[in-house]
């Protein structure tokens, strides 16, 4: 029996590869329609990691300042840091001294004069020092900033050591942030679904034109007897290599184009250079596109001919 099925899958597989190469011109267009819808795939891909990139690259530039009074001893300062690196919500807190606030500011007032000028009279640094805090999502930094104006951590000898908090000052950049994080992930995710039910519905209308100039030949395999799956199977094989020859053909495509772009993206979006991102992540690339090649003639070719067959 085993031997029996393993002729069969011969005869279908090697009935299949037959079909490919006699039927050239269709196979060639049904590769070329596929490969459209592998090269949409992949610059959803692309655009995807551009957008995590961009997303990512925000988030970092949003967090929360605590500015202590100049006095403040450092002693409870760095208290105040351990109990917030304590939290689930917060990734990172950094520590900025008196000192290094004051050099900070004299970089970023540095041509301005008048302000270094009055700077220099002063007998004492004015700044205090400052806890940077990062959360893991931006959505977490309500509940940061509730711990901090909620514990009773912001005080030494019942006098309180904090000049402000800026997360107020900064909500309604950080509601947008989040907001824009949400809606492009939404829309991410809609788009390629889309694009998947696009690509599922070309793929099966090309299937059909090869399965309908094949009529004959099913015609005279249902007379002899053949099983449902054994007429299934040549096609199902057909779809097969049209989508790998479309995936491979796709990623020696993306060659070219991912270098002409790649100083582009690099310009405009945040450091990321789209070639050296196809290189370093080819292996996921190469699953994700031949993959889905290989998948969509498969299940487009099944569909068609099982619809063929119960007309």
């Amino acid at each position: 029996m085993k031997a029996n099925f393993q002729t069969k899958l011969k005869r279908v597989s090697r009935t299949g590869l037959f079909n490919f190469w006699r039927n050239g011109t269709v196979s060639l267009a049904s590769v070329l329609i596929m490969m459209v819808t592998l090269v949409v795939i992949g610059f959803i891909l692309f655009g995807s990691a551009i957008l995590n990139t961009s997303l990512t690259e925000l988030r970092s530039k949003v967090d929360i300042n605590v500015t202590f009074i100049p006095n403040a001893q450092e002693s409870d300062i760095l208290h105040i840091k351990k109990s917030l690196e304590s939290l689930p919500e917060v990734s990172l807190v950094t520590y900025v001294s008196r000192e290094q606030s004051l050099e900070a500011f004299k970089q970023r007032h540095a041509d301005d004069q008048s302000i270094l000028a009055a700077l220099g009279e002063l007998n004492d640094n004015p700044l205090g020092a400052v806890l940077n805090v990062k959360a893991k999502d931006p959505s977490q930094y309500g509940s940061v900033a509730d711990y901090l104006q909620g514990q009773n951590i912001l005080s030494a000898n019942n006098l309180t050591i904090v000049d402000h908090i800026n997360y107020y000052q900064n909500k309604t950049a950080i509601d947008k942030l989040i907001k824009i994080i949400n809606t492009a992930h939404t829309l991410g995710f809609a788009i390629t679904l889309a694009f998947i039910a696009l690509s599922l519905l070309v793929s099966f209308n090309t299937v059909r034109l090869t399965i309908y100039m094949s009529k004959e030949e099913i015609g005279v395999m249902r007379l002899v007897g053949a099983s449902t799956t054994y007429i299934q199977g040549p096609f199902v094989v057909v779809g097969v290599i049209y989508g790998l020859v479309a995936g491979l053909l796709t990623l020696i495509l993306f060659l070219p184009i991912t270098y002409w772009l790649g100083q582009t993206t690099q310009n405009f979006f945040i450091g990321l250079n789209l070639f050296s991102y196809y290189l370093v992540h080819f292996p996921q690339i190469f699953i994700i596109i031949v993959g889905s090649g290989v998948l969509l003639g498969a299940v487009s070719s099944f569909l068609a001919i099982r619809r063929y067959l119960r007309v």
